[in-house]
């Protein structure tokens, strides 16, 4: 099968390969040349979410793109004993080899969604090939699950859905994967906006493909499971995000109207920069621009 995602953005300058990790083929795409900025997207999303942000950024980065495990072009490994395999954990360390396999000594993270988690667990397990870290329109996992209510129930109830044991939700969206994903895009944007019709096949064609039902819901599972044993591991121990670290969010979403995002993140990071983007949920998408602007301020500030 073809792949799909950052090959479809339409950008000239990336080239694709398959790093392998104990077994497991990790899709990339890289380009351009300068300090390296790695770009890591979120559910039920692929790389190709950053597609109006690499044209600009390949003019003076090198950019390197990967979909996570279980996602778009990359392999989907069926899910270990408690779903070890999909830890952020796992992931930082496939995003660790990429590096390494690149010959990139220290990068700039940026994550959206589950790939803000993830940028958030390399921090920690590998803060030494950081040089700066973005997080947009998250606030750490372990302060979410700590703090559901009602409307975090009802806006995230995909949290809870998903982790479901015993194989429901992989039956139901076997069943009808389509409107799953049209689902997710259909609410989460400010007013107004609308998804391409070719990004959203894009990311409903990914979805489709053999194991990444499976291997999505395994992602929810260890994050509601290991990775909070991960992240309680590390706040009794005293470790947090030394690196300079821009939490971003939407204005109009869930994230910015719900916590005081640079307040809750100040409490596992050191040094951290705000940065409000006029959006919902899918920043990169819904508003490019003032994603990227805040990106280019960010690593101003911090050279």
């Amino acid at each position: 099968m073809a792949d799909v995602g950052a090959d479809d953005l339409g950008v000239d300058g990336l080239a694709h390969r398959r790093i392998e990790r104990d077994g497991v083929g990790i899709a990339t795409w890289s380009g351009g040349s300068g300090d390296t900025v790695v770009l890591l997207h979120g559910y039920p999303q692929t790389s190709h979410m950053w597609r109006h942000l690499v044209p600009a950024l390949l003019e003076d980065h090198h950019v390197v793109l990967a979909d996570l495990r279980g996602y778009g072009a990359s392999d989907a490994p069926e899910p270990g004993p408690g779903d070890a395999s999909y830890a952020k954990r796992e992931m930082a360390a496939d995003v660790a080899l990429v590096l390494d396999t690149l010959g990139v000594d220290s990068a700039h993270l940026v994550g959206h969604d589950r790939g803000g988690r993830v940028v958030h667990r390399f921090c920690l397990d590998f803060p030494e090939l950081v040089r700066t870290a973005a997080v947009l329109d998250i606030v750490p996992s372990l302060h979410m699950f700590e703090h559901v209510d009602r409307a975090m129930a009802e806006a995230y109830f995909h949290w809870f859905f998903l982790a479901r044991g015993g194989g429901l939700p992989e039956t139901l969206l076997r069943a009808d994967p389509d409107t799953w994903i049209r689902s997710r895009f259909a609410g989460r944007h400010r007013d107004g906006f609308v998804f391409e019709e070719s990004a959203v096949q894009a990311y409903a064609d990914a979805f489709r493909r053999p194991g990444v039902v499976e291997a999505t819901c395994a992602d929810y599972r260890a994050a509601a499971g290991i990775d909070l044993e991960h992240d309680r591991a590390d706040r009794e121990a005293g470790r947090t995000v030394q690196s300079p670290l821009l939490v971003g969010w939407g204005t109009s979403g869930y994230v910015g109207r719900s916590f005081a995002v640079p307040e809750v993140w100040s409490g596992f990071a050191a040094d951290v920069h705000p940065a409000p983007i006029e959006a919902d949920h899918y920043v990169a998408e819904e508003n490019p621009a003032a994603t990227l602007a805040a990106l280019d301020d960010f690593w101003t500030v911090t050279r």
